[in-house]
């Protein structure tokens, strides 16, 4: 359905001009080599903590940014080669759920016009029609059609989320990529959203890309799960018993079952990204198991079991 391969997105980080003399450039690598594919109807998790390249590889997979290099096919179809009409059907199938609704949601419209837009975008019915359909999707993510008349302000936080999620589905996408869906949101309604979410999948039959850093809201919804790290995916592997079969220590450390190094800061800024190396690897400054050649070659993605994949020198 989707595939990712070996995509880059690198950024240049430039210095005052006047310190060049002495600070040459330096490039942040946000995503660093990544390959997966999504088949169809599957959930397909990514986590990470903030600064690991998750919204900059849904970014690069929707096309709102062209990455440095690498592919992306949709349904066999190169997308970064798409030209005006193909991307305008290419967007109408692979939908986005943004992190944060507040700010996708526009303040001055109502509810109801919100919903038209996409619609009227992709001339989409009359405005009978329209209005019809958006009436059936108010219902189908459990709101009554008196929300129509209602302003993003006038919602809470778990209502403006099932908006946008109403939004993305009345398209009839494909693929869904629901990025950090649950993010603020108190812990009922972030359970009730992710329930809603995982039902609608399953009544649209949509595939779902599903971004997050909380780990055991992915693993339980995901029939598989990329783990990544400063731009590379350090682990791949089915979601059933994921969190008994992880076995890249800095998947282990997110499960609460390994640990970093000691007196390591866990920073989250440009300079971590700065001051590594391309050959080593990406996690060799927190592995408690790092090994002489992890400082002079990054592991590839190797498969241990099958459909279990390890970036490490210490398990492959």
């Amino acid at each position: 359905m989707l595939e990712v391969h070996d995509l880059y997105q690198h950024f240049v980080v430039r210095h005052n001009p006047f310190a060049r003399f002495h600070h040459p450039d330096h490039v942040v690598k946000a995503v660093d080599g990544v390959s997966f594919t999504v088949t169809p109807g599957e959930v397909f998790g990514i986590i990470g903590e903030s600064g690991s390249g998750k919204s900059t590889l849904a970014k690069a997979m929707l096309r709102l940014s062209l990455p440095t290099s690498g592919n992306i096919y949709y349904r066999g179809r190169d997308v970064l080669s798409m030209d005006t009409s193909e991307i305008k059907q290419y967007r109408r199938e692979v939908q986005p759920i943004f992190q944060d609704a507040d700010s996708t949601l526009d303040p001055r419209q109502h509810v109801g016009a919100i919903l038209e837009e996409p619609l009227l975008i992709h001339r989409i019915g009359d405005r009978a029609e329209r209005w019809r359909r958006i009436n059936a999707m108010l219902g189908q993510v459990n709101l009554s059609a008196s929300f129509m008349q209602r302003h993003p302000s006038e919602l809470s936080g778990g209502q403006r989320q099932r908006v946008a999620m109403a939004r993305s589905l009345l398209l009839n996408p494909r693929v869904l990529i629901a990025d950090e869906p649950t993010s603020g949101l108190d812990p009922l309604v972030s359970t009730q959203v992710l329930a809603l979410l995982l039902r609608l999948k399953q009544e649209h039959g949509l595939s779902l890309i599903l971004i997050s850093h909380d780990l055991a809201t992915v693993a339980y919804a995901s029939d598989r799960i990329a783990v990544m790290y400063r731009g590379r995916i350090m682990e791949l592997a089915g979601g059933d018993d994921f969190s008994e079969r992880a076995a890249h220590p800095y998947t282990r450390f997110l499960l609460g079952v390994e640990r970093r190094l000691p007196d390591f800061p866990m920073l989250e800024g440009v300079h971590e990204h700065i001051h590594q190396t391309q050959e080593q690897c990406s996690y060799i400054h927190s592995c408690p198991h790092h090994q002489r050649r992890c400082h002079h070659a990054s592991a590839s993605l190797q498969e241990i079991s099958p459909g279990h994949f390890v970036s490490c020198h210490a398990v492959s």
